[in-house]
């Protein structure tokens, strides 16, 4: 694989697949949803604070930006080109990279209630929110 895949990628599914698995975000972290649960395993309010400004909201959005090019950039290179296997391929990237790595911070993060409990949400929300992207790419494709 090299750069050049960037050239050949289909950006308006990365954009929409960036979004989608934003927006999954603001659904899993709801009060309704595990909001609560993360909430209280963090050990601290889930509302933001008033001065907490973009960066709320950027930083976030960027990081699944990051996520989902590098999903279809391996995507491109595996030849993914169907939504099955774009699910296929958003669980392997989400159980295969994001799982380890949420959860061995998580493992020993003491400074959390319920480090373990916070890396589980966290990381079921990547896996979930990877395999919506990989869908998106795979049927864009």
């Amino acid at each position: 694989m090299s750069l050049t895949v960037l050239g050949d990628l289909n950006w308006l599914a990365v954009i929409v697949a960036t979004i989608a698995y934003f927006a999954l975000g603001a659904l899993w972290y709801a009060e309704f949803a595990f909001g609560r649960a993360w909430q209280r395993a963090a050990g601290w309010d889930l509302n933001p604070p008033e001065n907490a400004g973009a960066g709320i909201y950027v930083v976030p959005l960027a990081t699944c930006f990051t996520a989902t090019l590098a999903t279809a950039m391996v995507g491109a290179a595996s030849s993914t080109d169907n939504i099955m296997e774009g699910i296929l391929l958003g669980l392997v990237i989400g159980i295969g990279v994001a799982l380890p790595v949420v959860f061995v911070t998580g493992t020993f993060d003491m400074t959390k209630p319920a480090p373990k409990t916070f890396a589980a949400i966290g990381a079921g929300y990547h896996i979930v929110g990877l395999a919506l992207a990989g869908a998106i790419l795979g049927l864009w494709t």
